[in-house]
């Protein structure tokens, strides 16, 4: 084995075996192990702040609850694997360690067995098993030089959702020169001497047809796309251009084909074209399968169903932007970077992590776009990450939730309607139409939805409809006597633990506004005077600062008979505060003034 490998040279095969030992001490499992140790460290540090994003992604619907325990997985794994990398790296520099022993060893048991049993001289000895020893060493090296390598391309690896032997394939395939190249490196060693000419020129030979067979299919592949728009400017086409024009009019002849471009969409969202990805499913996009998640659980929570959202492209908006239109009209808008995670930024921010500066499009929060490599130091200093798709959708959600009362029309209202019909026949018929119509039904449903109040108890609701008929006719006191009614659902849904949080109304300033209650031909309508009214928007946007640096939602308690005219006095001002009156609290529940609005 020596004599093959050396061809009898011991100097060679030292400075060989050397040249060996030291890349692989000193580059690859050096290199390897401290890459390993930095990202066990890192991921394990890591773990909490996705955990928190897992369940904040579950709180907010964005996920359901068996995405969560698939990703809390992952992050499991992601932890083992570093850590039992961490620990690979040592048995794999154990390993190299322990080949130079072991040739070290060989080497002295050679010796002394060559000169005590042997009888053989020193000289002899020394060209005997020198040899046999470095090309011993050399065969046990090459194996543990790539496992060492292998360790290495693993620990180091960038975040990929492909396999390894996926990612190395296609990063070789997608480099045809360089294997050309390599195979002509190989072609010109044939001409050193004492070089495997049959191996090298076999190995040099495929390594060209290769990558000779893969540059033509990359520029196969790169000609169809050059061949759209040379097809769009050919004659055929714009010979059939006025063709489509004439089929067009042909359709639009029948009146019926024109009422569809009239038609409205109650939910659409465009997009631009870099977002195509993440919507479309041929490409992996889960946009639209975590859609029906948010409509299911928002009907759950909120008893309405949510319209099927209209997706399409736009070419009209730049690539990274989105628009979301309720019917027709644009009342949302953002833009996002498909490649970068957003980085919400803590309330207490410690270290600052380089990135793009914005804002986060639903909350309005301080953010950065970071690439992907710097996803996890930002956890670690405290950052909240989160993907494109789910800043997206978390928008998306948010407008909707905000625009919820304008998505019941009477159509919803009536398949409402007819869903109560199965559990309580009776209740219905006494209703509608004789006490009240289907228009002044829906009135009230917006009314609750509008101020974030839950729908789904419309056994509740239509009772109370029915008992309140009996001696007021307002629509307004009839949806007051349904949130008293619905007191521990609004107590449930505002309330954190037994206690709340509210700004109180000064008893000098609700009787001012009872006195400025006036009649008009649409009802009861406020009528403050302007320096009142001045008064009462500066006072509540300082107290509003408050509610912002705790961090919770900001509400207004009143007594129940001027509760919803302050409503209607803040929410131009106000859009994000909940009025809420002392009735429509539960009595276990602790209230705490952090702020009071007086004349």
């Amino acid at each position: 084995m020596g004599d093959f490998v050396l061809q009898g040279n011991v100097v060679v095969g030292v400075v060989i075996f050397l040249i060996i030992v030291l890349v692989q001490f000193l580059v690859i499992t050096k290199g390897a192990e401290r890459v390993a140790e930095v990202a066990a460290r890192f991921t394990l540090d890591a773990m909490p702040g996705k955990q928190m994003a897992i369940d904040a992604d579950l709180g907010s619907g964005l996920i359901a609850e068996d995405e969560a325990k698939e990703r809390r997985y992952k992050i499991q794994k992601e932890a083992d694997f570093y850590g039992s990398m961490d620990g690979a790296t040592k048995i794999v520099k154990g390993d190299a360690t322990m080949s130079l022993i072991i040739t070290a060893v060989n080497f002295l048991g050679g010796c002394i067995i060559g000169m005590v049993q042997g009888g053989m001289g020193f000289a002899e000895v020394l060209q005997v098993y020198s040899i046999a020893t470095i090309g011993d060493g050399l065969v046990s090296q090459i194996p543990a030089l790539l496992i060492s390598t292998a360790t290495g391309m693993i620990v180091t690896r960038a975040v990929a959702e492909d396999s390894l032997n996926i990612d190395v394939t296609r990063q070789f395939s997608a480099q045809p020169r360089s294997i050309m190249i390599a195979g002509g490196v190989l072609a010109i060693l044939i001409a050193v001497p004492g070089m495997p000419k049959l191996q090298l020129s076999v190995i040099a030979l495929i390594m060209m047809l290769g990558g000779f067979y893969l540059l033509r299919r990359m520029q196969s592949f790169a000609a169809v796309p050059e061949q759209g728009p040379m097809a769009m400017g050919s004659p055929g086409v714009a010979e059939a251009d006025p063709m489509n024009i004439m089929e067009d009019e042909e359709n639009f002849k029948d009146i019926n084909s024109v009422y569809s471009l009239i038609s409205v969409e109650p939910i659409e969202m465009e997009f631009g074209y870099s977002l195509i990805p993440l919507v479309d499913e041929a490409s992996g996009g889960r946009m639209i399968d975590r859609i029906v998640i948010f409509r299911r659980q928002y009907a759950q929570e909120m008893g309405l169903v949510i319209p099927s959202i209209r997706l399409r492209d736009s070419s009209s908006l730049n690539t990274n932007q989105y628009v979301i239109k309720i019917k027709g009209e644009e009342v949302a808008k953002g833009e996002i970077l498909v490649d970068y995670y957003l980085a919400l930024e803590p309330p207490n921010l410690e270290k600052e992590i380089d990135g793009i500066d914005t804002i986060e499009p639903a909350y309005g929060i301080p953010s950065k776009w970071i690439t992907v490599d710097k996803k996890e130091m930002a956890e670690i200093y405290g950052y909240t990450v989160i993907d494109p798709l789910s800043v997206m959708l978390t928008h998306l959600s948010e407008t909707v939730k905000k625009h919820a009362h304008e998505l019941l029309n009477r159509q919803e209202v009536v398949r409402l309607i007819d869903n109560m019909k199965k559990q309580s026949p009776g209740l219905v018929d006494e209703l509608i139409p004789n006490l009240i119509s289907y228009g002044n039904f829906q009135k009230i449903l917006t009314n609750l939805l509008k101020e974030g109040i839950p729908i789904k108890d419309m056994e509740t609701i239509m009772e109370t409809i029915v008992d309140s008929s009996m001696t007021v006719r307002d629509l307004d006191s009839i949806t007051e006597n349904i949130r008293v009614a619905l007191k521990r659902t609004i107590t449930r849904r505002f309330c954190e633990g037994n206690s709340m949080r509210v700004v109180t109304l000064d008893a000098e300033l609700e009787k001012n506004i009872i006195t400025s209650l006036t009649n008009g031909d649409h009802g009861v309508y406020l009528a403050l005077s302007p320096d009142v009214m001045q008064n009462v928007i500066t006072q509540m946007s300082e107290e509003v600062k408050k509610f912002q640096e705790l961090g919770q939602t900001p509400i207004i308690l009143t007594s129940q008979v001027v509760r919803i005219h302050v409503y209607r006095l803040i929410e131009q001002f106000f859009p994000d505060v909940y009025v809420l009156s002392f009735n429509e609290i539960s009595n276990n529940i602790q209230i705490q003034a952090v702020g009071n609005i007086a004349m």
